[in-house]
């Protein structure tokens, strides 16, 4: 008689020869990451291989986000209208009753306010610079000043969303996650995304995980945050007690177990955590090295001024980006805490600059001089800009500024960037853009393209449809690539 359960198996449909083709492709990638030369020609051939569709401008980034929103007004855009009619009403032919937020939109007069802070021409291209930034004005020449930029969120946590992950929702990955899934690390023993902290003179604006999210990309795409205490990497060492060679020990057995699990399973996550393990492994080997600061020369400690050696510091932060840049990680991301000015700006704006001036500038200098200047592209702004006019009364010697989405400024260097130039111009008043608008997809597909990716074809599908950083927006700007 036959035997029922044998002649299941025979009668194999069409669920079920996928389902084990399945398993066994995952078996495939599984035995890839556990040993990534496995199907690889060459020891030293590029893990992964990437997605790049030409060649690329930039192989890497930092961006110094600024989190907060900086006043363009005190900073980078120039304006003697504000000058001429300090104190007086914003006309509103200017405002054309466009959305406010809820602590200006009570105000039943919006008095502009002149900057507190002069103005001078610099660099070949007399790009005008607040005297709070002397150490950027010494590198004018090397940046793009974009004073068109705009976003459609007008208060922080949607703003901040839109620019890590081109939506204002939640639940979407970063553009570091994005990046770490189109084009991998070029270091196997660092990750491809890492995350710094710092916090500035100033008000502080909240960051959290959801900014350097993986969305819905696997975990192995979120980024690794670096703190400011002993252990820079949380849990990274072995407990007191425990050598390497158990830690490795340990390793093994649990990727047997996971193994197991997928096999039975077929989950990609367990892949992810794999391969999450066996990066901490390397790293506790690369990270230490990277992160004493200690050992950096006089010369360039002075650079970036005596901050640097304090863990945690912006100073801190900006040289350990270039290091770990240097190494090989492809897109660090540091946040900047305290540009959320609405009051007091004569007396908290010119600390928050200081605090960030000598550093930013020092990094061009650093990465120009060690030649890594062309191939990493670095960003400085924040999630919106400030209003030309006051919030609340405008004193004498002081004022506050409210969010203004409509346009603001950042600055972008290297990596394929035309510097040299200010890119866009805004209205006399400061208010609207009258040329070259930069909306956050145009600045995140550029981006893209700079690195070789098509922002049209980084896609990943999730419930039912294709996503991308740049949504179903987003154009590449020409003007602004050398």
């Amino acid at each position: 008689m036959t035997d029922p359960f044998n002649q299941f198996r025979l009668q194999v449909t069409r669920r079920h020869f996928l389902n084990k083709v399945g398993l066994g492709l995952g078996g495939i990638a599984l035995g890839s990451l556990l040993l990534p030369d496995l199907l690889g020609n060459k020891e030293d051939a590029p893990i992964p291989l990437g997605l790049a569709q030409f060649a690329p401008k930039a192989k890497r980034v930092i961006y110094l986000f600024q989190n907060g929103a900086p006043s363009q007004l005190e900073l980078f855009d120039y304006k003697p209208m504000l000058e001429k009619m300090h104190g007086q009403d914003l006309p509103a032919s200017i405002r054309m009753g466009q959305r406010l937020t809820g602590m200006t939109a009570s105000q039943d007069k919006f008095p502009l306010a002149a900057s507190y802070f002069k103005f001078q021409q610099h660099g070949q291209s007399g790009a005008w610079i607040s005297e709070l930034f002397p150490n950027t004005a010494r590198i004018v020449d090397d940046i793009a000043i974009i004073k068109t930029i705009h976003t459609d969120a007008i208060n922080h946590d949607p703003a901040l969303t839109f620019f890590q992950t081109g939506a204002q929702q939640g639940n979407r990955p970063s553009m570091g996650a994005w990046l770490s899934y189109g084009l991998g690390s070029e270091n196997k023993n660092l990750p491809a995304y890492c995350v710094l902290l710092s916090k500035g003179k100033g008000n502080g604006q909240g960051v959290y995980s959801k900014l350097w999210s993986n969305g819905f990309l696997d975990s192995t795409h979120q980024g690794v945050v670096f703190s400011s205490g002993h252990d820079p990497v949380l849990y990274l060492n072995n407990p007191d007690g425990q050598e390497k060679m158990d830690r490795r020990n340990m390793l093994d057995q649990l990727s047997k177990l996971n193994t197991m699990g997928f096999e039975d399973f077929g989950d990609p996550e367990t892949l992810a955590r794999i391969r999450q393990y066996e990066m901490s492994y390397r790293m506790q080997t690369a990270v230490p090295e990277l992160t004493d600061l200690s050992r950096e020369p006089d010369h360039i400690v002075k650079m970036y001024g005596p901050d640097c050696l304090v863990p945690g510091t912006y100073a801190a932060n900006c040289l350990l980006a270039r290091k770990l840049s240097e190494a090989g990680v492809r897109f660090v991301q540091l946040y900047h805490q305290g540009w959320d000015q609405h009051g007091n700006m004569v007396g908290d704006l010119p600390l928050q600059a200081k605090d960030v001036d000598r550093a930013s500038a020092a990094l061009i200098t650093d990465l120009k001089q060690r030649g890594l200047f062309d191939e990493t592209l670095v960003i400085w702004g924040g999630e919106f800009g400030r209003t030309n006019y006051c919030q609340g009364t405008l004193s004498k010697d002081n004022y506050g500024r409210d969010h203004h989405p409509r346009c603001f400024s950042i600055w972008a260097a290297g990596g394929g960037i035309k510097g040299g130039q200010v890119y866009g111009e805004t209205d006399e008043f400061g208010y609207n853009i009258v040329k070259d608008p930069v909306s956050v997809h145009d600045f995140h597909a550029t981006l893209l393209h700079l690195l070789g990716i098509d922002h049209e074809k980084l896609t990943y599908r999730h419930l039912g449809r294709r996503y991308r950083l740049t949504d179903v927006e987003g154009q590449v700007l020409p003007g602004l690539i050398a």
